[in-house]
Formats: C-alpha cells, sequence, structure tokens
C-alpha cells in the first residue's frame, strides 16, 4: 500500500537524517561543553532510535490480516508509539537532572562558531523533515508519522533555543547554557506525555470521536425506514475503527428487504467516512403502528 511505502521513506529520511545531526552535536556539544548542545545530541540520538521504531512499526502494521490477526496489524503502530514516548520521556528526566546539575555548578562551555553552524543545519534539515512528514501524517492518519513530526517540530523549536543559549553566553549571560537545556528536558516530556496517552487511548480501545459518530448518525437518518438504532459501539483497528449497531426497521418488511437497507447503509458509511474501516449492522423487526408510517 501506498501509505506504508510513504512511512517506511519517511522513517527511511529521518534516520540518515538524524545519524547526520547526532554526530555534529556530540562532535561539537562534546569538544565545547555546552549542556544545551550536548542535550540537543542526545535528542537527536532519541530520534534515530524513534525512526528506527517508526520503521519497524510501520513494517508490522503493513501486514495483511490473517488466521491469528483477524483484524489486521494495524496496531503495531500504537505500540511502537507508545515505547518511542516511553524512550522520550525516559530521556528528558536524564536531561533534566544534567541541566539542573550544571545550574547549580555553575558550569561554564567554550564557545565556537561551529555551535550556531550546527544550530542553523539543524533547523533546516528539520523543518524539511517536519513538512514532509506532518504532510504525509495529515494525509494517510498515521500516529508513528505524527510522532515523528511532532518530533522534527520539536527539534526546530528546540534547537531555536539552543542557539539563543549560545549567542547570550558568548555575551557572558550566565546560567543560560544549564537553563535552556533544562527547558529543552521539559519540552520533551511534555511532547512524549501527550503521545503516550494517545497511543494508550487506542490500545485501550477508546471509542471513535463523538464528530465521526454524529457523522454516521447523519447519514442513517437520511434513511427513514430505520426507526430507532441502539447498541452503537466502535473498536479501533489500525488507524481507522470498526463500528457496530443495530437497527430497528418495519417487522412487516421480507428479510431481504430489511437487510438490504441494513447492506446499503452498511456501504454508505464505510465508503464516505474516511476513518471507519468496516461496518457491521445488526437488524431486528419492531411493530409499526398505522399511526407511525
Amino acid at each position: 500500500m501506498e501509505r506504508y511505502k510513504k512511512t517506511k521513506r519517511a522513517s527511511i529520511l529521518g534516520i540518515l537524517g538524524n545519524i547526520i545531526l547526532a554526530i555534529i552535536k556530540g562532535i561539537i556539544g562534546f569538544m565545547t561543553g555546552s549542556q544545551a548542545m550536548i542535550s540537543d545530541f542526545f535528542n537527536s540520538a532519541t530520534d534515530i532510535f524513534n525512526s528506527a521504531l517508526t520503521f519497524v512499526g510501520n513494517t508490522i502494521a503493513s501486514k495483511p490480516s490473517d488466521e491469528d490477526h483477524n483484524l489486521g496489524h494495524g496496531k503495531a503502530e500504537y505500540i511502537y508509539s507508545l515505547i518511542i514516548s516511553i524512550v522520550l520521556m525516559l530521556t528528558s528526566l536524564v536531561l533534566l537532572k544534567d541541566s539542573i546539575e550544571t545550574i547549580i555548578n555553575g558550569k561554564t562551555y567554550n564557545y565556537s562558531f561551529w555551535l550556531i553552524v550546527v544550530c542553523i543545519i539543524t533547523i533546516i534539515v528539520k523543518f524539511c523533515l517536519f513538512i514532509y512528514t506532518n504532510f504525509l501524517s495529515k494525509k494517510y492518519h498515521n500516529l508513528l508519522l505524527k510522532a515523528n513530526s511532532m518530533d522534527h517540530r520539536n527539534d526546530i523549536f528546540l534547537t531555536l533555543l539552543t542557539l539563543l543559549s549560545v549567542i547570550l553566553t558568548s555575551l557572558n549571560v550566565k546560567y543560560i547554557d544549564g537553563i535552556v537545556g533544562a527547558i529543552i528536558a521539559g519540552w520533551i516530556f511534555y511532547t512524549a506525555l501527550k503521545l503516550f496517552k494517545e497511543s494508550y487511548d487506542v490500545l485501550m480501545d477508546k471509542a471513535i470521536s463523538k464528530e465521526v459518530k454524529e457523522e454516521v448518525l447523519s447519514i442513517i437518518k437520511n434513511h427513514p425506514e430505520v426507526k430507532k438504532i441502539n447498541h452503537f459501539n466502535s473498536t479501533p483497528v489500525g488507524y481507522k475503527y470498526q463500528i457496530n449497531f443495530t437497527i430497528f426497521v418495519d417487522g412487516d418488511l421480507s428479510t431481504f428487504e430489511s437487510h438490504d437497507i441494513a447492506d446499503t447503509l452498511e456501504k454508505e458509511i464505510t465508503k464516505q467516512i474516511d476513518e471507519v474501516y468496516l461496518t457491521i449492522i445488526h437488524v431486528n423487526p419492531i411493530k409499526i403502528t398505522k399511526s407511525d408510517k
């Protein structure tokens, strides 16, 4: 499928881009002793791991349904997104600890023009990756790509903070390097927490959104032969949902007629609503009085 091919390509580009950035950030960061740049280096190193998980998760999720996995392997996206969020949170805590120690100890670093060069290169590379992955995540409703695009976007802002830290430190503004490192750590933790919640909700079979449910109900309302519905429920299947509900129709209709109504509804809902992977409708007869007809 095109969706999985595009995700695979985006994850490979992310891995290559982050490897290059991690190398130059690591060399310059440890040479100068800049805590902000070192934090940025660990952030890029984590990004390599995240992009690799995106690649693996996408590969598993792209497998078709089989006898053991009747609804496919789509939830692999959310399992790996959950792992990415946990790794990000742990990384942020380590960076926060190091940054606080830098502030307390009043540690300084050796200013280098290459710190500014690395920041500019990072911003350009990450901006291009963000535009690409954000476009694909919205087009294909892919949580793994969304996690990656969020990561690239965050890196832009975090590197801007690192650049600010470098400039201010060169002007002898004290403690800013450690403060920026702490801000970067806090930002990483916050975005990771949001990603964790989104992945957790899907894995715990969170129901379809109210907006999408209203779309389904509006389609049903266009069929006056449906007198009532109940037992509406939904189950995540990868990045889409399987929905089930019961409709009540005139008991005087033939079995063929009542099930034809259900079949028509199933096709309309699945075709018109992108978030719906499969629609299953149970039909019950209901006694209709003359006043109801």
